[in-house]
């Protein structure tokens, strides 16, 4: 334990920095960031499936919040992952708790960060911490201004693409134009999404909506190109059916939502991948933070599937032999998978 005057001397004998003499990395690579975020997934099932406390992952988690304090893209990933795993809490207290540390770890990137892309993933997932902590205002006034949809800067990628044919880029303006039209379709059910849960009382347009986007889903075969969305659009029909008691409907959404989770969990863990169609996307993948890993275990992931048909909505069918039969599929497949 040498004076902490002697470490200039010290770096100079080794020709090393104070840094590398200490052992202290300030930024983390791509692939170390991936890495850590595996570890703590992983960490967070094993908790689950034991039944214990959450508490010493997310010690791990703060823990290399502080030793990295200025890796601001291992710090957003970070946000994610309190994102993606705070629901695990069993407390209202303490996913308050969490969703607040997860709110000031991203507003201390929005004031340290000077990378425009990290600093607008941190303004939408602290929005998305804010609505989950019911400060509805809040996310208006943080968002209002920026997704606006009238804004000219809509047309960007439009631009880029004709750009790039323009200076004879043909492969570069193939790649992120069938990149943008996978984002475009995922929004498309996202959107679908949230509009049924909004007319979730008018069954009659829940069911044109409906009708329109499943033949898009069927079109791109987005079962198997995106499992996830697709089994999120399907609970959201069953949620609607089951708000108008519509037992055949129900369960009928309910079996597709089933055989989405099945196909999600064919190969153990979740991965996104492209298709003979989108043939583009697996390269793209492997650029993005966490390369083509989903932000949470597959263990999670099947258990929200299994809380999900404890719905209210769904109580006048759960003595249904169809509905238990779902319910018991779906618990096996999780002991299949795990």
């Amino acid at each position: 334990m040498p004076d902490i005057l002697l470490l200039p001397q010290l770096a100079a004998f080794f020709h090393v920095t104070i840094d590398d003499l200490l052992g202290y990395e300030a930024q983390l690579s791509k692939e170390q960031i991936r890495r850590r975020y595996i570890e703590l997934c992983q960490d967070f099932a094993q908790k689950v499936a034991l039944q214990e406390p959450l508490e010493e992952v997310w010690e791990k988690v703060d823990d290399l919040a502080r030793r990295y304090y200025s890796c601001h893209p291992l710090l957003i990933q970070l946000c994610v992952l309190y994102l993606n795993h705070i629901p695990l809490e069993s407390t209202k207290e303490e996913r308050v708790k969490r969703l607040t540390r997860g709110q000031k770890l991203c507003q201390r990137i929005l004031q340290e960060c000077r990378d425009v892309e990290i600093c607008g993933d941190a303004v939408t997932i602290k929005a998305m911490m804010s609505l989950q902590l019911g400060e509805a205002q809040e996310v208006i006034e943080a968002l209002e201004p920026v997704a606006d949809l009238r804004h000219i800067s809509r047309q960007n990628g439009d631009l880029l693409i004709q750009a790039y044919q323009m200076a004879g880029q043909e492969e570069k303006a193939a790649d992120y134009c069938q990149i943008k039209q996978y984002i475009d379709l995922l929004d498309l059910i996202g959107d679908t999404i949230q509009l049924l849960a909004v007319y979730k009382g008018d069954l009659d347009r829940c069911e044109k909506m409906m009708g329109r986007t499943q033949g898009v889903m069927e079109l791109y075969r987005l079962e198997r190109l995106h499992p996830n969305i697709s089994a999120q659009y399907y609970c959201q029909a069953a949620l609607v059916y089951g708000f108008h008691r519509k037992e055949q409907e129900t369960l009928q959404a309910m079996t597709d939502f089933k055989r989405c989770v099945e196909i999600l969990f064919e190969e153990g863990e979740i991965k996104l991948h492209g298709d003979d169609y989108f043939d583009r996307l697996d390269q793209w993948f492997e650029t993005l933070p966490l390369g083509n890993m989903a932000p949470r275990h597959s263990r999670l992931a099947r258990q929200s599937a299994l809380q999900f048909l404890s719905h209210p909505d769904f109580s006048f069918i759960k003595d249904r032999p169809e509905f238990q039969k779902i319910c018991m599929e779906l618990a096996e497949g999780g002991e299949k998978y795990a």
